[in-house]
């Protein structure tokens, strides 16, 4: 379990990094490139040992399905890139029965918590307060993606600034999740006392939200333009 704790560290230290440079630099630059690719890698891996310990330790079931919910986002992010513009294939229709596998738990749960009702599993921290609007924030976010999902199935891909835009924002809520496990599930538990989060330790995550916004509307506006391809 040690060894799966501290690659899982390293691995998100190093995705916060390759993330920030990737979502600061020139985008389709050689950096951006680079940079994408190493925080893709840095994440899955992370994504992949938080699945393990979630199921190794008790009372961790909404971080097994966080962990799944971050390797598919950075997956299908970095698919719709690699994939040729405009076209769709096994890979697309996999992300979609994903995403709605991902989906169940988290209205079923929201409902629950939404109507008094009693959760379907046990929770080793109160499901309520900031931990309560977390989960529903959340559950918007995967129902968001299943509906991206199914639109790209039908309409057989995705082309222009929807296909940049659909990459921006699933690798940028990486970025997000990524940060809110280092401050808030990370470094908060250095902190003398009881194990709690100081509200500061909430700002890192609005970070890459912000850079996601400032991207989007920037990409709305016509104002982004990739750079040219290096010469193979």
């Amino acid at each position: 379990m040690i060894f799966a704790l501290v690659t899982h560290i390293v691995a998100g230290a190093l995705a916060l990094v390759s993330g920030v440079v990737a979502i600061c630099a020139r985008k389709g630059g050689a950096l951006h490139r680079l940079s994408g690719r190493v925080f893709f890698v840095s994440m899955l891996i992370m994504a992949t040992f938080a699945g393990y310990l979630a199921v190794t330790v008790p009372g961790q079931f909404v971080n097994l399905i966080i962990s799944v919910f971050t390797a598919y986002l950075v997956t299908t992010a970095w698919m719709t890139v690699r994939r040729k513009s405009g076209a769709v294939g096994a890979p697309e229709r996999i992300a979609l029965v994903v995403s709605f596998c991902l989906c169940a738990p988290f209205v079923l749960l929201s409902f629950q918590l939404a109507t008094g009702m009693t959760p379907f599993f046990k929770s080793a921290v109160s499901l309520t307060g900031p931990v309560l609007i977390a989960i529903y924030g959340f559950t918007a976010v995967i129902v968001s993606a299943a509906i991206a999902d199914a639109r790209v199935v039908l309409a057989g891909g995705v082309a222009g600034a929807p296909r940049i835009a659909r990459h921006l924002w699933r690798m940028c809520l990486g970025l997000t999740l990524a940060s809110g496990s280092a401050f808030t599930n990370g470094f908060a538990r250095f902190l003398p006392g009881p194990y709690h989060v100081p509200l500061a330790f909430f700002l890192p995550q609005f970070v890459p939200l912000a850079l996601l916004v400032f991207w989007m509307i920037r990409l709305r506006l016509g104002g982004w333009r990739p750079a040219p391809a290096a010469a193979t």
